[in-house]
């Protein structure tokens, strides 16, 4: 079974639940296991919270009004793809993902989405500037999926 699907969203707050429960109820519907559900939904919420928060200003100073979320649900394996029109990450080497102190409000996304997913990806879109932040995850299926061949 293969399943994929893009949004380009707004970049607002109200954007990221839309996201997630999207993610959420093409998973159910095609029989995902709860737990590995829920990793990439926060994963996702994570992902598309920096977009809407740094995804905004551009190289050129041009203020980037979207953010686009893909998701690929093929065979044993769900890839999602995050991608912004802002500044991206700094360049040289994939981003160092910190740990912040324990009391900081801010600066664990990052962290979190390594926690979550399998394999993890932090880049910059190329020609165009902004950032773009993947991952995936093997998905378990419930023993009841209604998609899953027997």
């Amino acid at each position: 079974m293969s399943i994929w699907w893009s949004l380009h969203l707004r970049r607002e707050a109200a954007s990221v639940p839309l996201a997630r429960r999207l993610l959420l109820g093409t998973m159910e519907t095609a029989g995902v296991d709860p737990e590995i559900s829920y990793d990439l939904s926060l994963a996702l919420t994570e992902a598309c919270a920096n977009a809407v928060e740094h995804g905004g200003r551009t190289e050129t100073g041009d203020v980037s009004a979207e953010y686009r979320v893909t998701a690929y649900l093929d065979g044993e394996k769900c890839r999602i793809e995050v991608a912004d029109s802002g500044p991206g990450f700094p360049a040289g080497p994939a981003p160092a993902v910190r740990r912040p102190a324990l009391e900081a409000e801010n600066g664990r996304g990052l962290r979190l989405i390594e926690e979550l997913a399998d394999h993890v990806h932090f880049g910059n879109r190329s020609g165009r500037g902004g950032a773009v932040v993947s991952f995936d995850k093997i998905v378990k299926w419930r023993t009841d999926a209604p998609l899953v061949a027997s």
